[in-house]
């Protein structure tokens, strides 16, 4: 467990966990002119004339914001934009320490998508990329599709595209722990609503030839004509094969595959056992999973995934966005489409030559992670 009274100490002794450091000492009048005025003055001119070269000779090449409004915090739900901050400013810290990216801790107020889109473009100028976070579904869809249309910077938000890529790297890996083939597996997705992620991982999944896909969320199993649903979900429901019935229990016997998004304890030992031989199960609610480990091994799960560091098998998007934005930087992309998400999916995958049923991602600390972009962005 966290020791809050050191979680605290730390973060106040510090103001935080993040500063500004120089990369150029100032000790002459010489090094003051080339770093400030009169040096300044020619590269202004310079990138006047050519907006583009600030990548080139200004921080703008290199800087990303992690930006927040704090509306759905995992975990935490609507905590608003100042409690977003610590969230933010970690990922800003393991981007450093992970990737060796810069990034900047950001918070706006709660606004209409509109406002936002308008927000986020009118600062864009000063940055390499935009890295989204714990923005509440649907609005965020609507924010990520216009700022990637809009902008020509990486857009990326990490609640659906890391995860997404993770889950499936995990179940790629899993499907050759049980011997299954990966495009026959089926699936239930559990959190469709309640989490962005659940929509971008099914996403993926179809992208990936995985369409035996039963979606449900908290009012149960997704239909075409739903009234409680939202066009995203329904675009989705389109374009899978999905089991009848109405709720997670009427639709979970005979599946190989539970992946939960959603919420504690929403799974019994008894639903694990009514799911098909060797089940794989991610149960990725934090800080309390759908099913615990122990009880779904109890019930014969053959492969489990959780979000914690507590239990084998930790499905986390920290294993993607370092390294997949020092990938984007470093090779200029300006778009994060779904070629570039199954080409990361896999790479992630291979960074696991035999998985077993405990090791089927790699550990957040393996050296390779923070290269996942630079080795599948090309």
């Amino acid at each position: 467990m966290v020791n809050m009274d050191e979680v605290l100490s730390i973060h106040q002794a510090h103001t935080g966990v993040l500063d500004i450091e120089s990369c150029f000492d100032i000790t002459t009048p010489t090094d003051l002119s080339e770093a400030y005025t009169p040096g300044v003055a020619g590269l202004a001119k310079l990138i006047a004339k050519d907006t583009s070269k600030k990548r080139d000779y200004t921080m703008s090449g290199k800087l990303i914001p992690v930006i927040t409004d704090g509306s759905a915090v995992l975990g935490l739900g609507n905590i608003g934009p100042a409690a977003g901050l610590p969230i933010v400013e970690g990922k800003a810290l393991i981007y450093k320490n992970f990737a060796n990216v810069d990034a900047l801790p950001m918070a706006l107020n709660q606004m209409s998508v509109d406002q936002f889109v308008d927000t986020v473009k009118a600062i864009a100028p000063s940055f390499a990329g935009i890295h989204l976070e714990d923005i509440s579904a649907p609005k965020v869809f609507e924010i990520e599709r216009r700022l990637s249309n809009e902008l020509d910077i990486p857009v990326y938000h990490d609640d659906q595209t890391g995860t997404a890529i993770v889950v499936l790297a995990g179940i790629m890996n899993a499907a050759k722990v049980v011997g299954k083939n990966v495009h026959d597996l089926k699936i239930v997705v559990n959190g469709i609503g309640r989490c962005t992620a659940g929509v971008a991982t099914t996403k993926i999944l179809i992208a990936a030839g995985i369409c035996n896909i039963t979606l449900v969320d908290i009012n149960g199993v997704i239909n075409l004509g739903d009234a409680n649903s939202n066009s995203y979900q329904q675009e989705l429901v389109r374009e899978v094969t999905q089991v009848d019935g109405k709720t997670l229990d009427d639709v979970i016997a005979n599946q190989d595959v539970f992946i939960g998004l959603s919420d504690a304890n929403v799974l019994s030992g008894k639903q694990v056992a009514r799911m098909n031989e060797n089940p794989i199960i991610f149960a990725l609610a934090n800080p309390v999973p759908e099913i615990s480990p122990d009880d779904a091994k109890k019930a014969g799960a053959a492969v489990i995934a959780t979000g914690s560091s507590q239990w084998p098998n930790q499905v986390n998007n920290v294993l993607v966005f370092p390294g997949l934005f020092k990938g984007l930087l470093e090779s200029g992309i300006k778009h994060v489409d779904m070629a570039l998400q199954l080409n990361v999916a896999h790479a992630l995958a291979n960074m696991i030559s035999e998985p077993d049923a405990t090791h089927i991602v790699p550990a957040v600390f393996d050296d390779d992670v923070g290269e996942l972009g630079r080795n599948s962005s090309s």
